[in-house]
């Protein structure tokens, strides 16, 4: 390349230097393209550095489950405080109604007629012959060996199982019944949460273990022909779940304590 003397030479050196630097389009790119990228790199840097200046140095993904727990522990120390206030107060009003049902005789008339009631809602404690049934998971086994095939929600008792067995004490004719010692109803709903129950706020453990008042003999009766208590029953010698079932001559049951109010109800058919 020759260069020659004078500014309009130094000129065309530059134009051209400026030329090979400068990024040039290629055909069917299009425009939106060149901007777009370089405006995602800056949305990038803003979104990076917004990240680094929240977490101050600490993890963003740090593991939850310590403080969930705490928040549940909390929670139920809660419920349990409200549910002794709650006792308290039914207490007291019990105790001024009787006072006033001795002078005020249309108070009387009512009492009489709840009280008549409360054995049928569940609301006074029960005492008699009937059942402990008794449910559990399969036990954890030497190097973590399982029966062929199985899974891990096979080897633990899940929500189906305790309320196949509640439903067969009910149909069986049972007069009251207990789950972990906590006296349930016919409104008493029991959830699942992993592998525990949660019932009036309280979460249990296996084993779960179900006390219902009642004829013995009518009560295995019913659980033998509840299809979900045979599913549970098969499991048992499949996957070593625990299953025991003993005939009591006295189970106390006491009166049920949880909220009776009902928001839905319908028309069986």
């Amino acid at each position: 390349m020759e260069y020659t003397s004078g500014s309009s030479s130094w000129r065309r050196a530059v134009g051209r230097a400026v030329g090979i630097l400068r990024p040039r389009r290629r055909a069917g790119r299009s425009l939106g393209w060149s901007v777009g990228v370089p405006a995602i790199m800056v949305a990038a840097g803003v979104l990076f550095t917004t990240s680094a200046n929240i977490a101050s140095g600490t993890d963003l993904r740090e593991d939850r489950r310590p403080q969930m727990a705490q928040v549940i522990t909390e929670q139920q120390a809660r419920i349990a405080e409200e549910q002794a206030t709650a006792s308290r107060l039914r207490t007291e009003v019990d105790d001024l109604t009787g006072n006033l049902a001795g002078s005020d005789t249309p108070i009387a008339q009512a009492r009489a007629q709840a009280e008549a009631r409360r054995r049928a809602a569940g609301l006074t404690a029960l005492k008699g012959p009937g059942l402990t049934v008794r449910l559990n998971d399969a036990p954890a086994s030497a190097g973590n060996s399982r029966p062929d095939g199985a899974t891990n929600d096979d080897l633990v008792v899940h929500q189906q199982d305790v309320q196949s067995v509640v439903n067969a004490l009910w149909a069986g004719g049972a007069e009251a019944m207990t789950i972990m010692g906590v006296r349930i109803i016919s409104t008493s709903a029991v959830r699942c949460v992993g592998n525990t129950i949660l019932l009036e706020g309280q979460v249990y453990s296996p084993p779960f273990v179900i006390k219902a008042i009642g004829d013995p003999s009518r009560l295995h009766a019913a659980l033998d022909a509840e299809p979900g208590v045979r599913a549970f029953q098969d499991a048992v010698r499949d996957y070593g779940l625990g299953y025991q079932v003993v005939s009591e001559s006295e189970i106390v049951a006491p009166a049920y304590t949880g909220s009776t109010d009902l928001t839905h109800a319908e028309v069986a058919r």
